[in-house]
């Protein structure tokens, strides 16, 4: 047999479907889901966790792999898991009475794949997308989405640690606005929206430089509302289609909040297809949109000049004195200091970003841990020094000791 008859569609096709009729004594139907859709994210998902609901039926061909592993060290360990492959296999829920089939085929430049949903009916598969949504709903994971060299990456990830509101530092002034627009959003009448007529649909961009909680204040969000959330990963192969790819997966998620880090970074090339999409009379339908971005004057700035884009735009500043002892008193210096020394160290360190306070608070703890005292002064004053060297990108003074490293001033 030569390789295209190995590879012949239909009757690779009529064969699952004959097994299928004959494995679950029903008629299946197949469809094509148009698109790019979750529900393959959801079925890859359910095949690898080992879910009970899917049921291996058949490999496909048996000169095509069957099955995966996955290599890592954990505790100096090497761990290996093992699993089975979505692709070449069929997997049904006989709950549903729907079987997935991503059928290996032979194309111009290699193997590639047909995908092929069998139901028996509309309102069966129609049930099982419904539940897909209510789990995908009740899923406290974030849904990930990579834009990669092989097209729009989805996983779903636990949040690394809950952040609750209280533990944002930020004015309370800009803290209050924002967590009202997002309260607003995501009550359970919507009354304000249909109220007063207002779309329902938000977006805020959050700017500023690094290390001042752009990224905790997003967690906080996260981990507060009852409601799907969406990371958006921007790279140099952000495309048009992954952009309408994940807005789509957003809109049906919806309500949902979609977070775009580094927003700048959006490729020049999709730009105005980004902006577009932003336009649109349903793209955002439903879509609380949070960018972030360190370099603001990076961003195009019709993202913010023009109304149903951006809707408000807020500066994350460096914190003032009386944020930089409420963060120090939030992370525990009073474990070890008392608080006119909290006072102080707040008093110096005009110009620290939240991370370089925190970065302070671990020096100051070590420090106490080890020798029973603090020296803030000294701790302050090695720090600026540190970062006068990072800004003027001379690390080392002395010329041979650069020569050692390789460091290029």
């Amino acid at each position: 047999m030569n390789m295209e008859q190995y590879f012949d569609y239909i009757p690779t096709a009529n064969r699952i479907l004959r097994k299928l009729e004959e494995e679950y004594g029903c008629t299946f139907g197949l469809y094509l889901q148009e698109g790019q859709g979750d529900i393959w994210d959801d079925v890859s998902e359910d095949i690898l966790g080992g879910s009970p609901e899917a049921e291996h039926v058949m490999s496909i061909y048996d000169l095509v792999e069957t099955r995966r592993f996955v290599s890592r060290t954990d505790d100096d360990a090497l761990k290996v898991d093992f699993g089975p492959t979505l692709r070449n296999n069929v997997f049904c829920y006989p709950r549903f009475g729907i079987a997935f089939a991503r059928i290996p085929m032979l194309r111009a430049h290699g193997i590639g794949l047909e995908d092929i949903v069998y139901a028996k009916d509309d309102e069966s598969l129609l049930l099982m997308l419904k539940d897909l949504r209510e789990r995908q709903l009740n899923d406290r994971r974030i849904g990930v989405f990579t834009d990669t060299r092989e097209g729009l990456s989805r996983t779903r990830e636990k949040i690394a640690y809950g952040v609750s509101r209280d533990e944002v530092v930020l004015d309370e002034g800009l803290k209050k606005q924002i967590f009202r627009s997002i309260d607003e959003f995501f009550s359970n009448d919507r009354s304000f929206f249909q109220t007063y007529g207002v779309p329902y649909k938000r977006g805020i961009l959050l700017y500023g430089s690094p290390g001042n909680g752009k990224t905790t204040l997003v967690k906080s969000i996260v981990g507060s509302i009852d409601a799907p959330v969406n990371y958006w990963q921007i790279t140099e192969y952000t495309s048009s289609e992954s952009i309408q790819e994940v807005f789509a997966a957003a809109t049906r998620l919806a309500p949902t909040v979609l977070v775009i880090e580094d927003i700048d970074s959006m490729p020049e090339s999709c730009r105005s297809y980004f902006l577009n999409t932003l336009d649109g009379a349903t793209s955002k339908d439903g879509i609380f949109l949070i960018g972030t971005t360190n370099y603001p004057e990076k961003i195009d700035p019709a993202l913010m000049n023009r109304a149903g884009r951006f809707d408000r735009a807020y500066e994350v500043k460096l914190p003032d004195e009386s944020l930089r002892f409420a963060y120090l008193t939030l992370r525990g210096m009073r474990k070890f200091a008392d608080e006119p020394a909290v006072a102080y160290a707040a008093r110096r360190t005009g110009g620290f970003s939240l991370a370089q306070l925190g970065e302070l608070y671990v020096a100051l703890a070590l420090q106490a841990h080890d020798e029973g005292a603090i020296d803030v002064d000294l701790m302050v004053m090695e720090m600026k020094a540190d970062l006068s060297k990072d800004r003027k990108g001379a690390w080392l003074s002395k010329e041979e000791d650069r020569d050692k490293v390789g460091f290029v001033v």
